[in-house]
């Protein structure tokens, strides 16, 4: 395939068919499940002015597009016009929620799978697209996978990284951002999201929404705030938003070792407040 063959129909197909027929695509459990249901896909342009005010509010250390592909292929040459995001949203099946939705303090095992094995299949889908792209002749990269990729503190943030899924996800028409901070797309906000960059010219999703908190309910008309009340250790409140550091010291703490010792899973989970909310499958509605 020439690089003059690359379509974002091709693109979008490419990810689709590989979310639905893969074998990677799987909780591995006895009763060998899907992890993810089928995909949204998005593109921005790399010279989206939206990056550069990302990297104004995150700090200097957050990437651009056109920086990492710099740094990746530094004899390229290449202009942040030339490339094109493509960024993907994976939407947890309804198994999955619907046993979440019944949690109080940690994850289900359905959850705490898809946050494992499911992430394990969303690298093989950045491997794939990549290999994909590169048999096309187009240069492309995955910052999620770059050996320059680390955290550093922000300022505003705290802890953060040098590229965030979400962020290029938004900047992509995807969906926006909700009280507790998770993305809040057309299949909801029980999601994780996955992108690469390309040599590539791609015609960029139009954005649905102005403002960065447009799908949420609480933000655009001061209503519901029931990710407020799914949190288990209040890291989430409708005067500060979220606490990160509270949010990681569950997930990342207590969670990880409720979900090592009941579900021999070495990982870490809540997302009790991606579900049992009404943003949970879709942009939602007025209550």
């Amino acid at each position: 395939m020439k690089q003059q063959e690359v379509s974002a129909t091709w693109v979008v197909n490419l990810i689709k068919d590989f979310t639905l027929n893969s074998p990677h695509n799987s909780l591995w459990d006895e009763a060998g499940e899907r992890a993810w249901d089928e995909p949204l896909v998005g593109f921005s342009g790399g010279d989206d002015p939206l990056y550069d005010e990302f990297k104004n509010h995150i700090g200097a250390f957050y990437w651009t597009p056109e920086e990492i592909f710099s740094l990746t292929f530094p004899e390229a040459g290449a202009s942040a016009a030339e490339l094109t995001v493509i960024s993907w949203i994976l939407p947890q099946t309804e198994a999955t929620k619907r046993d979440n939705q019944l949690e109080q303090r940690f994850p289900s095992e359905r959850w705490t799978r898809s946050r494992s094995f499911g992430e394990q299949f969303n690298v093989e889908l950045r491997k794939h697209l990549l290999a994909s792209l590169q048999a096309a002749g187009c240069q492309a990269l995955a910052p999620e996978l770059s050996p320059l990729k680390q955290s550093a503190i922000s300022k505003r943030y705290g802890l953060a990284s040098t590229w965030s899924e979400r962020h290029a996800a938004f900047a992509s028409g995807l969906g926006t951002f909700g009280l507790c901070d998770g993305l809040i797309t057309a299949a909801g906000k029980a999601i994780r999201c996955g992108s690469i960059i390309a040599r590539i010219k791609l015609t960029p999703t139009v954005r649905p929404y102005q403002d960065h908190h447009a799908y949420c309910l609480y933000y655009a008309k001061g209503t519901c705030g029931k990710c407020v009340v799914r949190c288990p250790v209040e890291a989430i409140s409708t005067e500060k938003g979220h606490d990160k550091e509270k949010c990681r010291a569950h997930t990342q703490g207590t969670a990880w070792d409720y979900v090592k010792t009941n579900f021999g899973i070495d990982t870490y989970g809540c997302g009790l407040c991606q579900t049992g909310v009404p943003c949970e499958s879709q942009i939602p509605l007025k209550l």
